[in-house]
C-alpha cells in the first residue's frame, strides 16, 4: 500500500507551517519549520487512523495525487 500524500506549506497568517493529508479529512498540523509541520502531521495520521479504526469507520485508501503528477504521466 503506498502511504498518503502530504502537502506542506507557509502560512503567513499563522507565521509557520501547515501539512496536511486531503485523503484524511481534517488532518492536518502546524509546526514552525517543515519538518516540524512533517513530524507532528504524522501523529496527527496515526491519531485519526486508530480513531477511525476504534469507531468502526471506513479508512480510505490513498488517492490524491497534485496537479504537477497527474500531468507527468
Amino acid at each position: 500500500m503506498s502511504d498518503y500524500h502530504i502537502n506542506i506549506f507557509y502560512s503567513e497568517e499563522d507565521g509557520g507551517y501547515i501539512a496536511d493529508i486531503p485523503d484524511l479529512e481534517s488532518c492536518s498540523a502546524f509546526g514552525r519549520t517543515p519538518e516540524e509541520a512533517l513530524a507532528q502531521v504524522e501523529q496527527a495520521k496515526a491519531a485519526w487512523l486508530d480513531a477511525a479504526r476504534a469507531a468502526g469507520k471506513p479508512i480510505p485508501a490513498p488517492r490524491y495525487r497534485p496537479a504537477i503528477y497527474q500531468a507527468s504521466r
